[in-house]
């Protein structure tokens, strides 16, 4: 094995936060992230190499963009993103400027010591599992009745999760490796609903998959009747790939038949508790804090350089009528 294959096995240099969990060290153990960024993503030694290059080089020569970071952990994350595809990377790092500007309301000041991120990541709405699973890729879980929608709005909402996206994507296991989404609606309510502009959340949900450079590996949904309605809409907006990656089921019981409940808080059947998913997903993001605040320098100038292409039967703008009809029980 070179020793840059040595450097990308989980448990030697990767990982900004260390998990002290004996089941995650177990898993470290028997995971090699540089054999699946090859097998995944074509990632060699010298294809790594060559790409951040060139994708310097660019960034340097780039009169459209300013402030943009060169170092390896941000610019890897699309390159993995794009399996290597260097022209793809590059559109998506101008898509993630672009969606920076039109939504200042998510992207802008992104501290994690903003009292209302504070107050919702500590209520458990977002929380990142200690312990990946298996296959090295990091659990997140979301609980729709702890986000209290009757004090926060849909933005709160946005920052919460972009705050916690970004910090995670930092560590460059979880660029290799991906994410597990596992979210549970029971708690949902009207204010939920009220609190989104359509427009926005058809938006949001398609230029998020276009311009956030993550793995999404699978999304695991605990569905009542009402939520089922929104995940609907939410699927017509995003590609047939993601959308074949979407899990329902009924209960809890139903959920630990897919996923490993050692990755998983006991709120949702698992092993941790739901306290200590919060405080990791804290220090997660307290750890990475300087960074993602930092990304408000990075700007883009001119969007002249971003190819877009247009969705058939797509238009967001056709489904304000649907999305409001949406009711809670």
């Amino acid at each position: 094995m070179t020793t840059a294959s040595v450097l990308l096995t989980v448990g030697t240099t990767w990982g900004t936060i260390t998990d002290k969990n004996d089941k995650e060290k177990e898993n470290a153990r028997s995971l090699n992230v540089a054999e699946i960024a090859a097998r995944e993503l074509r990632e060699t030694p010298n294809t790594r190499e060559q790409s951040l290059r060139i994708m310097r080089e660019w960034i340097q020569k780039n009169t459209d963009i300013r402030n943009v970071r060169q170092d390896d952990a941000f610019l890897l994350r699309f390159l993995r993103q794009k399996k290597f595809s260097i022209p793809m990377a590059q559109q998506t790092l101008l898509k993630f400027l672009s969606l920076k500007n039109y939504y200042p309301e998510i992207f802008k000041n992104l501290d994690c010591e903003d009292p209302n991120l504070e107050e919702i990541i500590s209520n458990g709405y977002i929380a990142v599992s200690p312990v990946r699973d298996t296959r090295g890729r990091r659990v997140i879980v979301y609980s729709i009745g702890s986000f209290n929608a009757t004090k926060f709005n849909c933005w709160d909402m946005c920052r919460a999760h972009a705050v916690v996206y970004m910090s995670l994507l930092e560590d460059q296991q979880e660029q290799v490796c991906g994410f597990v989404h596992v979210g549970d609606g029971n708690g949902v309510t009207t204010a939920h609903i009220s609190t989104w502009n359509p427009t926005d959340f058809a938006r949001l949900m398609k230029w998020g998959e276009q311009s956030v450079p993550m793995r999404h590996k699978e999304f695991h949904m605990i569905c009542p009747t009402a939520f089922k309605y929104i995940v609907d809409f939410a699927i017509s907006k995003i590609s047939s790939k993601m959308a074949q990656r979407l899990y329902f089921h009924a209960n809890t019981k139903q959920l630990l038949k897919h996923l490993e409940p050692d990755c998983l808080p006991s709120t949702f059947g698992g092993a941790i508790p739901l306290q200590d998913m919060i405080d990791f997903t804290r220090q997660l993001v307290r750890n990475q804090r300087k960074k993602v605040v930092g990304h408000d320098d990075m700007e883009l100038l001119s969007t002249r350089g971003i190819i877009s292409s247009r969705s058939k039967n797509n238009d967001i703008n056709s489904v304000q009528g649907s999305f409001r009809k949406l009711e809670i029980d």
